[in-house]
């Protein structure tokens, strides 16, 4: 057994041939044609393998994001394709490998790492703990467009540039290129709607299916909020099923709107999150807090524990699992007794602290 490593160029195409064999063996595409920007050669050096007689066995991927929200800018590492032969299953290599992706995070100086994935007692033996929120709500009955003088498309072939546009508006949103738009368009059984006025101006969009998953969820969108819930409403109408829209908790009025009309079907986790530079990341949210006025927030790390509070008003939690739930949601500070409302007000200013990584961008 050789690795963790990351793979050399000479091994790139056994690479792609295992992970089709192993994650995308019933489907017509090959899986880097899912997540161009994460299985790529280009991200090679964020991969890690495990080899046997110079087979591939097991691998895990790296992409890492930089974040924008308003408050402060966070580098997002996000780990996907955990994946082991079935042969050389319950050995501890996917362990190995996501151990390794969190090296070349911390490598490489992100705050967090995030994976998407309903084996939760395995990843919180990692330090992984489910955090952060996502609301799905659920377009069921068909309903007529309001405005009639909005022109809709079905269609991929929308200018990248106009796309980056609307998503750039988005008060928190993963950094993203020209180029990853145009790669995004790519993607199998990716959907694309978008609406446009009578100047032939994009108004909005919004992405349904990513290759073999999100199959009917709208996983991303932007533009205006009256002008997306009539584009809700026409794919609901093109597609005749039911329709599952994935909306941030930041994205107030959105969800107001949608709760007008839609079943609010799940009020769950963005993922399941680590912190991996626990000091960059604290240094970072306190300064957000000191740029809103709270000059005497703490949050800090003490040997085993860490402590929060305001001034000399001030709490311990014992776990990193709590910490990461306390900054990012879902525990409320409101809701826990034994704060006081003062530090409770003030910490409330800013946490939890949103956090959202769109559609396009998970792995």
């Amino acid at each position: 057994m050789e690795g963790p490593r990351s793979p050399e160029s000479h091994e790139w195409t056994r690479l792609v041939d295992f992970l089709n064999a192993n994650l995308r063996q019933n489907e017509q595409w090959p899986i880097t044609s899912e997540y161009p920007t994460a299985l790529t050669a280009n991200n090679i050096h964020n991969m890690s393998i495990i080899t046997e007689d110079e087979k591939i066995i097991a691998h895990a991927v790296l992409k890492t994001l930089i974040v924008k929200t308003p408050h402060a800018v966070f580098k997002v590492g996000a780990i996907g394709s955990v994946i082991t032969h079935p042969e050389h299953r319950q050995k501890g290599y996917s362990r190995k490998n996501i151990e390794k992706c969190i090296e070349l995070a911390q490598k490489q100086e992100c705050d967090l790492v995030i994976l998407w994935t309903d084996q939760f007692d395995f990843y919180r033996k990692m330090g992984f703990e489910l955090a952060g929120f996502d609301y799905n709500y659920l377009l069921e009955k068909s309903e007529p467009v309001k405005n009639n003088q909005l022109r809709f498309v079905s269609g991929n072939n929308v200018d990248p540039e106009a796309l980056q546009r609307l998503y750039s508006q988005h008060t928190v949103h993963a950094v993203r290129s020209t180029e990853d738009f145009r790669q995004f368009l790519k993607i199998p059984n990716t959907h694309l709607f978008t609406a446009w006025n009578q100047n032939n101006q994009l108004l909005a969009y919004a992405a349904e299916g990513k290759g073999a998953d999100l199959t009917n969820y709208v996983h991303e969108w932007a533009g205006q909020v009256d002008v997306l819930m009539d584009l809700f409403r026409y794919i609901r109408n093109q597609k005749n099923e039911t329709l599952t829209v994935m909306v941030p908790s930041h994205s107030q009025n959105m969800r107001r709107h949608l709760e007008q009309g839609a079943t609010l079907a799940h009020q769950g986790f963005l993922g399941m999150l680590k912190i991996v530079n626990t000091d960059a990341l604290l240094a970072k949210i306190k300064k957000a807090f000191r740029a809103e006025g709270f000059d005497k927030i703490v949050l800090e790390k003490q040997e085993s524990h860490f402590v929060f509070g305001f001034g000399t008003d001030l709490y311990t939690l014992e776990h990193e699992s709590d910490l990461v739930q306390l900054l990012f949601g879902p525990m409320n500070i409101n809701s826990l007794s034994f704060v006081s409302d003062d530090t409770r007000y003030k910490l409330s200013a800013l946490l939890p602290m949103p956090l959202w990584v769109w559609g396009w961008d998970s792995i």
